[in-house]
């Protein structure tokens, strides 16, 4: 049995003239990092849309909600205990 497909897409980022270009959204800016006592980092980030969100070097939690303020990030690097993760190669 033989199958062919034919469905075809152009490739990421190119447009045939009828959609928009994509764009992507701007980043977050990072507001600050805190060291955790096993050498990890929490890092406190300010979203487009004005709200806060942070991630850990260490455990790798990733907390975002409106109300996650610069005191949950500093509770969370006080009490964090995993070292930092090896990156990718």
């Amino acid at each position: 049995m033989t199958v062919t497909s034919t469905f075809t897409s152009a490739p990421v980022g190119l447009t045939t003239g009828t959609e928009a270009a994509y764009s992507p959204p701007p980043a977050p800016v990072l507001l600050t990092s805190l060291p955790t006592e096993a050498g990890a980092d929490v890092h406190i980030y300010r979203d487009t849309d004005g709200s806060l969100s942070s991630d850990c070097t260490g455990c790798g939690e990733y907390a975002w909600t409106l109300v996650t303020t610069k005191q949950f990030a500093q509770e969370h690097a006080a009490t964090c205990l995993r070292p930092p993760r090896q990156l990718a190669a």
